[in-house]
C-alpha cells in the first residue's frame, strides 16, 4: 500500500496538469466560438459518449482483449528469447539479426498479409500488437542479461554458487531494471497497434468505431474514441510501471523517486 500511495503521490502532478489542460480546452473552445465539428468542448465530448457508451464500452472491451493478448504473448516469448540470445553466441549470431531484420518491416505492411492468411477474426490483431510490443522488450532484456558485472560473478563463483542459484540472484536481479524499460515501452506500443490492426479491417473495437464517426464527421466522438484509447493504453503502462516499484524497489531509480517524494 505504502509504494502505490507513494506512486499515486508522484503522479498527482501529471493529475493536475491534464485537469488544466482540459479546463483550458473547454474555456477556448467557447471563448473563439469554434465549430463543434473541427474541436468540440470536453462537456460535448461526455456527453455523447454518455449516449452511446453501451457500444463505447463493448468496443473498448474487444480493444483491450487484444492489446492485453498480444502484449502478455509477446511478453511470454521475447523474454526467453533474450536470455538464450544474451547466453548463446550462436543464437546471438543467427536469430538477432533475423529479429533486427522483421522489426525493420513496417507493420502496416504485413497488416494486409495477416488479413490474408487468418482472416478477419482476433489472430491477425494479436499478432500485430506482439510484432510491435516484442522487439522493444527483446532487446533491452538482451541488454539487460548482458549487463552483469563479471567481477560481481567472478566473486560469487569463489562462495561455491552454482548456475542456477548466480541466475537467481545476480543474472535476473541486474537484468530486471532494463527488462522493465523494454516492459514499458512495449505497453505504449501495444494500444496503437491494436487500432492500427482494427483499421486495416474489423468490424468491431475501438479502431472500427473511430472509423465509422470519424466518417460520419462525428467529432464528439472521435475525440471520446481517442481519449478513452489513451486511458487504457495509460492503464496498461502503469501497471507495469507499478509491478517494476513493487519488483525492484531496491533500483536507483525507484529510490531516487521515492527521495523525490519524500522531498516533496
Amino acid at each position: 500500500m505504502n509504494a502505490l500511495a507513494s506512486w499515486f503521490r508522484r503522479r498527482l502532478g501529471a493529475i493536475v496538469v491534464f485537469a488544466l489542460l482540459f479546463l483550458l480546452w473547454e474555456f477556448g473552445v467557447r471563448l473563439f466560438g469554434i465549430k463543434e465539428y473541427l474541436l468540440p468542448p470536453p462537456t460535448k465530448v461526455w456527453t455523447e459518449f454518455l449516449k452511446r457508451h453501451d457500444t463505447v464500452m463493448a468496443g473498448a472491451w474487444v480493444t483491450t482483449t487484444e492489446i492485453l493478448a498480444g502484449y502478455l504473448l509477446a511478453v511470454a516469448v521475447s523474454v526467453p528469447l533474450a536470455l538464450s540470445i544474451a547466453y548463446s553466441r550462436f543464437m546471438e549470431n543467427a536469430i538477432y539479426p533475423v529479429i533486427v531484420f522483421l522489426q525493420i518491416i513496417p507493420k502496416i505492411a504485413i497488416a494486409p498479409l495477416f488479413i490474408i492468411w487468418f482472416g478477419f477474426g482476433f489472430t491477425p490483431k494479436l499478432l500485430l500488437v506482439f510484432l510491435l510490443s516484442f522487439f522493444p522488450i527483446v532487446v533491452s532484456s538482451i541488454v539487460g542479461f548482458k549487463s552483469v558485472d563479471p567481477d560481481v560473478m567472478d566473486f560469487a563463483r569463489t562462495t561455491g554458487a552454482g548456475g542456477w542459484r548466480l541466475f537467481l540472484k545476480i543474472r535476473l536481479p541486474q537484468a530486471l531494471p532494463h527488462i522493465f524499460t523494454g516492459l514499458k515501452v512495449g505497453a505504449a506500443l501495444s494500444a496503437t497497434a491494436a487500432v492500427v490492426a482494427e483499421f486495416v479491417a474489423s468490424d468491431k473495437g475501438l479502431g472500427y468505431l473511430l472509423l465509422q464517426y470519424n466518417g460520419q464527421l462525428e467529432t464528439p466522438m472521435v475525440f471520446a474514441i481517442i481519449v478513452l484509447l489513451s486511458l487504457i493504453g495509460l492503464a496498461v503502462y502503469y501497471t507495469v510501471e507499478i509491478i517494476e516499484r513493487l519488483a525492484i524497489p531496491w533500483h536507483v531509480s525507484q529510490q531516487g523517486a521515492e527521495t523525490t517524494s519524500a522531498t516533496l
